[in-house]
């Protein structure tokens, strides 16, 4: 083998070796996605998260984690991989499963079995028909129960085997520690997931552009085919209290705690914040704090909005 061969053969070896490193990020995060083929989803941030250069704020809830949307870098954690409930907040798996499935526009029919819940509810009638795509936004909006279980099982014949297709996908998107027992979130004993694993799910579900349409919109009216239209009023109270909050879900049971995984954008950087267990004094507060540290928001420079009165935003009830 002569010195010209070797030199071409070494050349070759250090492009080879570049274009591995190149590529490697995206097979990763191409892994984390793990979206079925009939899935458009896309990671929407334009530049990385730059949280302020300061400690973040001290937390009175169980377990938290802030992560970039886009590149999945991990800015805070506390106790990120404790297992407990997370109520409503699993409603996000219910909405990305139907996302999913598509055929948004299409009808549904509501069935005797998905009205014997407990509130929270939008008491449906059995019979009544509605579109997906509105049945979804209610969802994510009021967080109703009874909507949460027609959801579930128009999309898998039976609420059982909808709650298969949840712990199945958890398991596609990397939620090791999560095994869901509803579609609602309300508590069932070996239920459980945790505060990297509600991140890995937030971070998929903020991907669709459906999904993030509905938990940012702050108001919506919902006809049933009576004809009375009822108002519902998102239960995310960021939505009003901070400029940069854009969603996503709260969650309530006396188990669980309150919870709130938020997602907030600015200049182009997005994150998402998942606060577990905490308090009805301290969830907002909590919450909205980290999601601005995360974006790299001085809140001593910012000029407070003046938020609705507290009886004005709904609660989980």
């Amino acid at each position: 083998m002569n010195r010209d061969h070797l030199e071409r053969t070494g050349r070759r070896l250090v492009v080879a070796m570049l274009l591995l490193t190149v590529a490697a990020p995206f097979a990763v995060q191409a892994d984390d996605s793990a979206t079925p083929e009939v899935v458009v989803a896309t990671a929407i941030s334009v530049r990385p998260a730059q949280p302020l250069p300061t400690p973040p704020p001290v937390l009175v809830a169980a377990a938290a984690l802030v992560m970039d949307v886009n590149t999945g870098r991990i800015f805070y954690e506390k106790n990120a991989d404790q297992r407990r409930e997370v109520a409503s907040t699993q409603k996000l798996m219910t909405a990305l499963l139907v996302c999913e499935a598509g055929d948004l526009d299409g009808l549904l029919t509501v069935d005797v079995a998905d009205t014997r819940v407990v509130p929270s509810k939008l008491y449906l009638k059995a019979g009544e028909q509605h579109p997906r795509g509105v049945m979804l936004r209610s969802l994510m909006i009021k967080s109703a129960n009874d909507v949460a279980c027609c959801l579930a099982r128009d999309n898998a014949g039976s609420v059982e085997g909808f709650i298969e297709k949840m712990n199945e996908r958890a398991q596609q998107l990397g939620m090791v520690d999560s095994h869901f027992l509803s579609p609602s979130g309300l508590s069932e004993e070996g239920q459980y997931s945790t505060a990297r694993d509600m991140a890995r799910l937030a971070r998929q579900a903020y991907r669709h552009p459906v999904i993030r349409d509905a938990v940012s919109t702050k108001t919506f009216s919902f006809k049933h085919n009576s004809g009375k239209v009822k108002d519902l009023g998102n239960t995310n109270r960021l939505l009003w209290t901070s400029p940069y909050c854009n969603g996503l879900k709260t969650g309530f049971t006396n188990a669980a705690g309150k919870c709130l995984i938020s997602s907030g954008q600015k200049d182009g950087a997005e994150v998402i914040a998942v606060v577990l267990g905490s308090t009805a004094k301290l969830i907002w507060k909590d919450s909205q704090s980290l999601l601005h540290w995360a974006l790299g928001v001085d809140e001593s420079k910012e000029k407070p909005l003046a938020a609705p009165e507290e009886e004005d935003i709904p609660e989980e009830e």
